[in-house]
């Protein structure tokens, strides 16, 4: 027996593992599984500022910044580290918004995109996340072997063999390395990278100081192999000189003598950017942070902060010191016009090391997560797997493999292009997460963050995506045709999943919007469509009715209302007004002694739908729901009398709404009738499908004639009825009752074909001779005929008898009966002409009579009419719905 609690949602993923959104009620917490020990939690400084900081200093700080400034001068580089932050700090500002309203678990930024944009848009930014964290790891690695080629790889007596495939092997053996720190577990790796972390700040102290203690000096340049011999050997460090500034203020692109490759402002940023990308580093750790909602927020704006302040400093001291060939010529510069050289070595090793492990921890924690919600199937199954501690060491593995094979590129500069797009095609996802959530406007998005507002997540995106496509369209391009591609894919083949859907917030919230726009006022007939209020006592029998009624709707609005006796409460679960859309038509059910039938399971069994789901078999011959009670018994009591039954069809033409009564629509087979069963199909060589018309009342014969409101009320939803996809072969029939020599009858037999005509309805009218029906009706009355003056033909003058039609209508139900025998010679003159391949008919509703004691024989009436017709539509239309104007 299943227990319900309200924290608690059952999962809807088909062998997928338990919810994130609920894994710390069902021991899943952060990547840890229940019952194995969790390790010490990280707080703010070893969780996020420090991994934050590691990881934005990476290789850049001290190996491209020279870079920047030599290519693109100070100015350029300025603006650069100006753009590049600015993306930074509108994605921090929404990562900080997303991770305060709510638990984060692991995952980070794919745990936050998928929980907000839903599981199609979090796989596909997951993988593209999970693929930059893999070449941000191998480029860091590429920049520490450029490091130690340039201190130990040098021509004058090498210590260590040079050339690709040593290089190759070099950076293999560091990314080993790198793996059994991250293999070990995030706690050794977040002691490690304290250590780190204080090294690398004492390697800056002395960067700093080195700038204003050192004596100028000639530099010895590296072998610039990819530049003409005629290249000098030295270049100039000039110490703080106001010349060498001035030198160095404008952008002057020339060739990378480590790729040979022309550079120019795009390609410089693309480098400069990966010095910006480790802003996820905290938010990667999630899963293993004591506060995930307190820590992110301020780690990572204080690892920003400090971040841009270092930056711009040595870009403008290196401005102020170093001729501009030095910059252009030697990217490791730093340490050789430091007080002590290898303390830059040093600094270099260590910050490169960290922000690999810090890469390539992150990267294994993103594919954890992304096997943990079971969207990629059997593809990331083993990446479920975990150690005692709750270290995912298979997805360590994978992603160890996965930057082994990017380290082929062989040089940092190669794969910088590819590892920026990467990057800043996820921090726009990051944003337009949070304007979604933002524009959604949902009561519960309520972030203890709120320095943020939808402009800033705007100008993040733009800025991602107008950055992405200056430094390479072609590469901005594919990745987004790839992200597209993987998002298509989980959503035709992913599980479903209960994480929320943002686009159905947006939809409600665009939907409401829309409704309130919406004015009766400017409310026009020829743009009128059916707007339907189906009133059910139990939907589990009424399925056949509800899904005709479907049908007939067409593109109008459909509310289904029930009324639910539950617990002696009852809740009536439809309103009149729903903003500016509002049902113009009532339907309900005739009141008749047809004993209910459950239709429910079976209706759902032939359209192939799960059954259990909504009606769970207990026994043979029971069936429970949690939605809708049993169907009422023979023996008990129906919930409404006669008289309340009637009192709602004249409450509902009081207030101006049409009305339909369905009757015996227990005997409507959807399937047969539109030929989709056997039944229907061993009668194919007869045309049909047919919906029969009777626009008559033919309660009063002498009434208002053929052309009036009510009956192009039945011939507006007879031809709505056959415009339907289902129903597009079906033949529209309409009868006309005429008298031998009887007044009018062939002037109105024109006016209904030439309104036929207008209004472009192809309808087959047959003539039905009813002399003899007739005949009683008018000896039982004494002979005297309803002299009613018929309406104006002329159609705009419709709208002005709709008043008048029923009070005449009213005055004529409040007359004397008409006689019994009478209407069932009706109701067996409509049945005579009917045939097998009769789906429908349509005929019209008398007007309640004004007094409550007539309810009673105005609904015997009605009862005469169409008994045992088969599914049958009794109608009243009070409004205009038909325009012949353009």
């Amino acid at each position: 027996m299943t227990e319900k609690t309200p924290l608690l949602h059952q999962s809807r993923n088909s062998g997928s593992g338990p919810d994130p959104q609920v894994s710390d009620l069902t021991g899943l917490q952060g990547g840890r599984v229940a019952g194995r020990p969790a390790g010490p939690k990280l707080g703010v400084m070893f969780g996020v500022v420090i991994p934050t900081l590691l990881s934005m200093f990476s290789v850049v700080v001290f190996l491209r910044v020279g870079f920047v400034v030599g290519q693109a001068g100070l100015y350029h580089s300025i603006a650069m580290f100006m753009v590049a932050y600015f993306i930074i700090t509108m994605t921090v500002l929404s990562v900080c918004a997303i991770s305060t309203n709510g638990a984060l678990h692991a995952g980070g930024a794919y745990y936050m995109i998928s929980r907000a944009l839903g599981p199609e848009f979090g796989g596909s930014i997951g993988i593209m996340f999970f693929l930059a964290s893999v070449c941000a790891c191998a480029l860091y690695i590429l920049g520490l072997v450029e490091g130690i080629m340039t201190t130990f790889g040098v021509p004058e007596g090498k210590v260590l063999p040079s050339g690709y495939w040593w290089c190759l092997l070099y950076g293999t053996i560091l990314l080993f390395l790198c793996f059994i720190v991250c293999l070990v577990g995030a706690h050794i790796y977040a002691k490690a990278t304290f250590l780190i972390f204080i090294i690398v700040m004492a390697v800056l102290a002395s960067v700093f100081i080195s700038f204003f203690v050192l004596e100028p000096t000639a530099v010895i340049l590296p072998d610039t192999f990819h530049v003409n011999n005629t290249s000098p050997a030295t270049a100039n460090y000039t110490g703080v000189r106001l010349r060498t500034l001035e030198g160095n203020l404008f952008s002057h692109y020339t060739v990378d003598y480590t790729t040979g490759d022309l550079m120019s402002f795009a390609t410089v940023f693309a480098v400069l950017f990966n010095g910006c990308t480790g802003i996820m580093a905290g938010s990667n750790m999630s899963g293993d942070l004591k506060n995930p909602s307190y820590s992110i927020p301020r780690g990572t704006l204080a690892a920003v902060l400090v971040t841009f302040i270092i930056y711009n400093l040595i870009s403008l001291l290196s401005a102020l010191t170093c001729d501009r060939y030095l910059l252009q010529r030697d990217y490791s510069f730093l340490g050789d016009i430091n007080v002590w050289p290898p303390m830059v070595t040093v600094g270099i090793y260590s910050s490169a090391m960290s922000a690999a492990m810090s890469s390539l921890i992150g990267a294994s924690r993103i594919l954890y997560a992304l096997s943990k919600d079971n969207l990629f199937g059997v593809f990331l199954a083993l990446a479920k797997k975990t150690s005692r501690s709750g270290n995912p060491w298979v997805s360590v593995l994978i992603s160890w493999l996965f930057v082994q094979v990017v380290l082929f590129a062989g040089k940092l500069n190669t794969i910088a292009g590819i590892v920026t797009i990467f990057f800043l095609l996820v921090y726009a996802a990051v944003n337009l997460a949070c304007l979604a959530l933002e524009w959604a406007s949902a009561p519960n998005f309520r972030p203890s963050f709120r320095f943020f507002t939808w402009h800033t997540c705007t100008l993040g995106i733009l800025g991602c995506l107008v950055m992405m496509f200056l430094i390479s369209p072609i590469y901005a391009f594919a990745s987004i045709v790839f992200m597209l591609l993987l998002l298509m894919l989980i959503h035709y083949l992913g599980p479903c999943s209960n994480w929320g859907y943002i686009s159905q917030a947006l939809i409600f919230h665009q939907v409401r919007k829309y409704l309130l726009m919406l004015d009766a006022r400017k409310d026009h007939v020829k743009f009128w469509r059916l707007q339907v209020l189906l009133m059910v006592a139990n939907p589990r029998s009424s399925t056949r009715l509800m899904s005709f009624v479907n049908d007939l709707k067409k593109s109008g609005l459909y509310v289904l209302g029930h009324v639910n006796f539950l617990h002696n409460l009852l809740t009536q679960n439809i309103s009149w007004f729903l903003g500016g859309m509002r049902p113009n038509t009532l339907i309900l059910g005739f009141y008749d002694d047809c004993i209910p039938q459950d239709n429910l399971c079976s209706d759902l069994l032939l359209s192939d739908e799960g059954v259990d789901a909504v009606c769970p078999i207990i026994n043979s011959g029971q069936h429970l729901s949690p939605f809708f009670p049993d169907v009422r018994g023979a023996e008990e009591p129906k919930e409404l009398r006669e008289e309340e039954y009637v009192s709602i069809i004249a409450d509902a033409l009081k207030m101006g709404k049409n009305v339909i009564l369905a009757r015996y629509f227990n005997q409507f087979d959807r399937q047969e009738v539109l030929g989709l069963g056997k039944g229907f199909r061993d009668h194919q060589k007869v045309k049909g499908p047919f919906i029969d018309v009777w626009p008559l009342n033919l309660l009063q014969p002498g009434s208002l004639g053929y052309v009036n409101i009510s009956s192009l009320f039945l011939l507006q939803l007879a031809s709505v009825l056959q415009e339907v996809r289902a129903w597009k072969q079906a033949s529209l029939r309409l009868f006309l009752c005429v008298e031998a020599g009887g007044r009018l009858q062939e002037e109105e037999e024109l006016r209904l074909r030439s309104m036929l005509k207008e209004l472009r309805i192809s309808a087959q009218v047959q003539k039905v001779a009813w002399d003899n029906v007739v005949r009683l009706h008018w000896q039982r009355r004494g002979g005297e005929e309803d002299l009613v003056e018929y309406p104006q033909t002329d159609e705009e003058r419709l709208r002005q008898q709709s008043d008048k039609d029923d009070s005449v209508q009213t005055r004529l139900s409040d007359a004397s009966p008409t006689p019994d025998e009478y209407i069932c010679a009706v109701n067996s003159l409509i049945f005579r002409h009917s045939s097998p391949q009769t789906a429908v008919r349509f005929l019209h509703l008398p007007h309640p009579p004004s007094e409550a004691r007539r309810y009673r024989v105005y609904l015997h009436q009605v009862d005469l009419l169409s008994r045992d017709l088969g599914p049958t539509l009794l109608i009243h239309g009070i409004t205009p719905v038909v325009t012949t104007d353009l």
